[in-house]
C-alpha cells in the first residue's frame, strides 16, 4: 500500500481515512459499517481504556458485564429512550438457520426458530441493566450502585465512518443509583470532569464542559451533561457525555428502595459513556500531513529506537548499547522499541515511525558511539537534536512531558482562537462559511428555533457551557429576547 497521504488543505476527509488506514489503527471489515480495529490501533484504545478505568475505580465504581440482547419490551419501557434509538435497531427475531432444499450450499432462516419475543442487539444497556437493578436494590443500605461496564454496541447507521460513526463500536457505560436527585446531579457532574480530565491530562485535548439543550438530550434522560472539543477543521466533536436519568428508569422498571424514614421510594439514576470515537478525536485534533501524532501518555510505542551501522561488527557494538539504554528506558516505564529489522533502510524506518506518531525517535550509528551521542527527533516539532548518552533515560522522560504539554497547549491555542462571539444572523452565517469553530451566540432558548438554525446551516449547539454568565441579549435568529450565550458549531 502506498504511504503517501492525502493533505489536510487538499481533502480533509481523505486525509483523516488515510491516517486511519497507513497509520495501521483500522480497517474496513466485511460487514459494512464495521470496522476491524488492528494491534496498533487496539493498543491505543487499551493505553486509554486502562486509564480511565483506573479513574472509574478511583471514584469507587466497580465493572460488570451485561447481555448483549435486550428484549424489545424492555426498550419499550421508557417512552423518551424507546422513540430516540428505535430507528438504529437491529433486531434478532430467529435462532437458528437451515439447509436451503432448493439450492444446495445455502442456507435460510429456519422459520420454526422464530423467537417468541425479538431481541435487540444492545445500542446502549439502561433497560437490561435497571431490570436487573430491580432485584438488586431493597433499601437505602443498597445504595449508591455504582457499576461501569466495558462492552460493544450497535447502532444501525447509514453513513459510517471510521472511529467517528460505525455500526459496532467499542465503549464503556455507567449506570448508577441513588437515593436522592442532588445525589445522582452529583454523580452526573462527577463522572463529567473524570472525562475532561482524562481528555485534557491524557489525550492532550481541551474540552468545553456543558449541557445539552433539550433537542440534543440522551433519550430518556432529565439532563445531558457533555465535552465538547474542536477538530483541525473547525468542526466538533462530542468526545463523552453524563446523563441525570431522574427516576425515568426506576418507574418503567419499578425499581424502589425503602429510605432511611421507611418510605418506599424510586431510585435516581444516572448513565455516562464514551467509546472508540475518542481515536478519531486524537487523531483529528492532533496529526498532520506527515501521518498521526500521539500524545506520549497514551502513544503504544513511546520511543523507537533505530540503528545506522556498515557491516555486522558495527550492528554488534551499536546493540549491546541499546541493550543499555532500553534497560534504563523501561526502569521508567517508558514504551520502547529497538527497530533493528534488517529488510528496510533507517530512512523507511523513519518515514514509519513518523506515520504511526511515535512521540520520540532516538538515531545511534557507529561514529554517535565514538562521541558517545544520540540523534532524537521529536514528532510533534519535527525538531531534532544530538543529546549526550550521559543520563539519556532522564532526558527522554522530560522530553515526553513537554511533548504531551506542548500538544495540548497548541491544541487550546487553536481552540481558543476559534471562539468567536457573534451579535447578528449575518455575522454568524459568515464566520461559520470562513472561519468555522465554537460561535458564542444568543439564543432564545426555543427548540424551533434551534431546529431552524440546523436546517439552515448545519450547525448545532453543541452545548450551554457550565457556569454560564447570565446576560441578556437578542437571539441572533428570531430577534426574540435571550438570557444567554450559547455554544454553536457544525459537529462529527
Amino acid at each position: 500500500m502506498s504511504k503517501e497521504i492525502t493533505s489536510r488543505a487538499t481533502d480533509y476527509s481523505q486525509w483523516y481515512n488515510d491516517l486511519i488506514l497507513k497509520g495501521g489503527l483500522a480497517d474496513y471489515s466485511a460487514v459494512r459499517g464495521c470496522m476491524v480495529i488492528k494491534p496498533y490501533g487496539f493498543a491505543l484504545w487499551e493505553n486509554m481504556r486502562d486509564q480511565l478505568d483506573r479513574m472509574f475505580k478511583e471514584t469507587g465504581h466497580v465493572n460488570a458485564y451485561f447481555p448483549l440482547f435486550v428484549p424489545r419490551t424492555f426498550l419499550e419501557k421508557e417512552e423518551g429512550h424507546a422513540e430516540g434509538f428505535a430507528k438504529e435497531c437491529a433486531v434478532v427475531t430467529h435462532y437458528r438457520l437451515k439447509a436451503n432444499p432448493n439450492k444446495k450450499g445455502e442456507l435460510m432462516v429456519d422459520p420454526d426458530s422464530k423467537l417468541e419475543e425479538e431481541l435487540i442487539i444492545r445500542p446502549t444497556s439502561e433497560t437490561i441493566i435497571w431490570n436487573a437493578y430491580r432485584d438488586w436494590i431493597q433499601s437505602y443500605r443498597d445504595l449508591p450502585l455504582l457499576i461501569n461496564q466495558w462492552a460493544n454496541v450497535v447502532r444501525w447507521e447509514m453513513r459510517t465512518r471510521l472511529f467517528l460513526r460505525t455500526t459496532e463500536f467499542l465503549w464503556q457505560e455507567g449506570h448508577t443509583a441513588h437515593a436522592t436527585a442532588e445525589e445522582a446531579v452529583v454523580e452526573t457532574r462527577k463522572m463529567l470532569d473524570v472525562y475532561a480530565d482524562f481528555v485534557e491530562e491524557w489525550m492532550a485535548l481541551p474540552v468545553i464542559k456543558g449541557v445539552k439543550t433539550a433537542n440534543e438530550r440522551f433519550a430518556g434522560a432529565v439532563d445531558t451533561y457533555c465535552i465538547e472539543a474542536l477538530m483541525q477543521d473547525g468542526k466538533a466533536l462530542q468526545a463523552g457525555t453524563s446523563h441525570f436519568l431522574g427516576q425515568n428508569f426506576s418507574k418503567a422498571f419499578d425499581v424502589k428502595f425503602l429510605s432511611k424514614e421507611n418510605k418506599l421510594e424510586h431510585v435516581w439514576a444516572t448513565s455516562w459513556g464514551t467509546s472508540t470515537r475518542l481515536i478519531g478525536a486524537l487523531v483529528m485534533a492532533h496529526s498532520d500531513d506527515q501521518g498521526l501524532v500521539l500524545p506520549p501518555k497514551i502513544a503504544p510505542l513511546q520511543v523507537v529506537i533505530v540503528p545506522i551501522y556498515k557491516g555486522d561488527e558495527q550492528k554488534a557494538v551499536i546493540d549491546t548499547k541499546v541493550s543499555e539504554i532500553i534497560k534504563e528506558l523501561k526502569s521508567l516505564n517508558i514504551r520502547v522499541k529497538y527497530d533493528d529489522s534488517d529488510n528496510t533502510r533507517p530512512g523507511w524506518k523513519f518515514a514509519e515511525h513518523e506515520l504511526k506518531g511515535v512521540p520520540v525517535r532516538i538515531a545511534i550509528g557507529a561514529r554517535d558511539l565514538q562521541n558517545n551521542v544520540v540523534e532524537i527527533a521529536r514528532r510533534d516539532t519535527k525538531e531534532k537534536m544530538s543529546v549526550s548518552m550521559d543520563g539519556l533515560s532522564f532526558f527522554v522522560k522530560t522530553l515526553l512531558d513537554e511533548i504531551q504539554l506542548h500538544l495540548v497547549e497548541r491544541a487550546r491555542a487553536y481552540r481558543d482562537a476559534h471562539i468567536t462571539e457573534v451579535n447578528s444572523w449575518e455575522e454568524f452565517k459568515k464566520v461559520l462559511d470562513e472561519k468555522g469553530g465554537f460561535i458564542s451566540a444568543h439564543w432564545d432558548g426555543t427548540g424551533e428555533t434551534e431546529e431552524k438554525i440546523k436546517e439552515e446551516t448545519k450547525a448545532t449547539i453543541r452545548c450551554i457551557p457550565l457556569d454560564n454568565p447570565q446576560k441578556d441579549g437578542v437571539c441572533i435568529y428570531s430577534g426574540k429576547p435571550s438570557k444567554e450565550r450559547v455554544l454553536f458549531a457544525v459537529a462529527y
